[in-house]
């Protein structure tokens, strides 16, 4: 053991106090309060500077508004499906869907059944309200009534000068209608063997079709040809403004018609030029894409009269059969019948949708064909001012069109490369002829009897086909530019074709 050990340890004394200890106490508890509540409050406030306690300024958060909010929504969504609960939904999946569809709604969803389409109606009826339904029910109605006055057919008063117009053309195609008629009956007695030796003759000449006489025709592309009543001169009309007049079938250049300034759309002679009319009468007409028309006599080369009145491009001219009426087709989506006896327009008829391209007459002078940009093709009733047939079928324009002598087959030549023959008789198409590759830009019956068809079109080529059969006899290829006109002589001897190289060509059979 060491000396330390050794030791004892010192006895702790104990102190003995007098009296009460509570001022004490009370002076020790104080003390150790204030040290703590300085230290608290030091402390305190650095955490304040140091920014990690953020006391605010009197600022409070409304408990008690955002509850009602809660409260008003959910009491509307209530509210909403009662509604929901009294609104009567039919029970048929097509009228549902035509309800959320004049609602402007999906008429279904991905794995919607019908079950939950009614619902989805009741809930959109429940919260636009259930009138909006009938309202939008009634402004269908409304729109749908509109639409149909605006199809309705509507006549206006016309003149009493159409009104003479109208009983001179019956007493004009009447007799022609039965003449025509009275043909047919002796042409139906004519055996059926004469009929096929006939028919083997035509084709064979046709067959033997060849080059005859190819004429430069202007400086520009020719746009339109036409014979004579008398198959002794061609009328030709070209872009630069010029129609000209050349002899047959030598081609020379007869006369210049001047008096047009833009491209000439067509020239036409009257029916009775160079055979009953004198040299000083109107003969010829042409029309420009400026809308002006002129009328030419044989013995001057300017104008004799302009026929004034269209606004917009005029691309054809068409006589009626009696020499009497004048057709214009105009691009303002009409056409227009002038009477030059009285020297008035007596018709401006409308009916296309698009502009007017082409119109004919028939034979017996009871009717016009019409056709235009809107695919369309409508037969007009001279005599009634009514719309007889309805030409639907085409996929483009109507470019042509031409009546058969035989009074109820129409050709019409369109865009979209098919040459359609009508059946005037029970309304309907035919048959559709498959003609060329391009756009068809003529079609031409034979005008004595109509036993063959003649197309030109914008493939270079001109065909001719039999009718009826509607085979292809002959191709006149030889054009080094677009076909754009055809026409074939009043003896049915010659066929003219005029083309975008600035040059026409006669056909004849060898």
């Amino acid at each position: 053991m060491s000396d330390e050990e050794d030791v004892a340890p010192a006895v702790k004394k104990s102190r003995v106090f007098y009296g009460s200890l509570e001022e004490k106490e009370r002076e020790r508890l104080s003390a150790n309060v204030a040290s703590n509540s300085a230290t608290g409050s030091d402390a305190v406030r650095a955490g304040i500077e140091a920014g990690n306690i953020n006391i605010s300024s009197g600022e409070t958060l409304e408990i008690e508004e955002r509850v009602s909010e809660r409260q008003q929504e959910a009491l509307a969504e209530f509210e909403r499906r009662r509604r929901a609960r009294q609104i009567t939904v039919s029970t048929d999946d097509a009228e549902v869907k035509a309800g959320l569809r004049a609602l402007g709604e999906p008429i279904t969803l991905f794995g919607e059944g019908p079950a939950d389409r009614r619902e989805r109606l009741r809930s959109v009826l429940s919260v636009v309200g259930p009138d909006a339904l009938k309202k939008s029910r009634k402004d269908e109605e409304r729109a749908k009534r509109s639409q149909d006055e605006c199809q309705q057919t509507w006549y206006h008063e016309g003149s009493a000068s159409l009104k003479d117009a109208r009983l001179w053309l019956a007493r004009y195609s009447l007799p022609r209608a039965m003449r025509r008629l009275e043909a047919a009956r002796t042409q139906k007695e004519v055996t059926e063997a004469t009929k096929t030796i006939r028919q083997q003759e035509l084709h064979k000449s046709l067959r033997n079709l060849n080059n005859f006489c190819s004429q430069i025709g202007d400086d520009r592309p020719i746009s339109f040809c036409h014979f004579s009543p008398d198959s002794k001169m061609l009328a030709t009309a070209s872009w630069s403004g010029l129609c000209k007049l050349w002899s047959v079938p030598d081609c020379n250049l007869i006369r210049t018609l001047r008096g047009h300034n833009t491209n000439v759309g067509a020239v036409v002679f009257r029916p009775q030029a160079g055979v009953s009319l004198n040299q000083s009468d109107v003969s010829l007409a042409s029309c420009a894409a400026d809308g002006t028309v002129k009328l030419w006599n044989l013995e001057s080369d300017e104008p004799v009269a302009d026929i004034e009145g269209h606004s917009e491009r005029v691309s054809r001219v068409s006589w009626h059969p009696s020499g009497r009426f004048l057709g214009t087709t105009c691009y303002d989506y009409s056409w227009r019948l002038w009477d030059l006896e009285v020297q008035e327009e007596i018709l401006h008829q409308e009916g296309h949708s698009k502009g007017v391209h082409d119109l004919t007459f028939h034979p017996d002078g009871s009717l016009a064909a019409t056709g235009g940009l809107d695919a369309f093709g409508r037969v007009w009733d001279l005599r009634t001012g009514r719309c007889v047939v309805f030409l639907e079928g085409h996929l483009k324009e109507i470019y042509s069109l031409h009546f058969s002598p035989n009074g109820y087959h129409l050709a019409t030549g369109s865009g979209d490369n098919t040459c359609k023959v009508w059946e005037l008789r029970n309304r309907k198409c035919l048959y559709t002829v498959p003609a060329h590759q391009n756009l068809l830009s003529a079609v031409r019956f034979q005008p004595t009897d109509g036993h063959f068809l003649l197309t030109g079109a914008y493939d270079n080529t001109a065909k001719v086909w039999s009718h009826p059969g509607w085979m292809p006899l002959k191709t006149l290829a030889g054009h080094e530019g677009k076909v754009m006109g055809v026409d074939v002589s009043p003896d049915g001897k010659l066929i003219a074709t005029c083309s975008y190289d600035r040059t026409f060509k006669l056909w004849l059979s060898e």
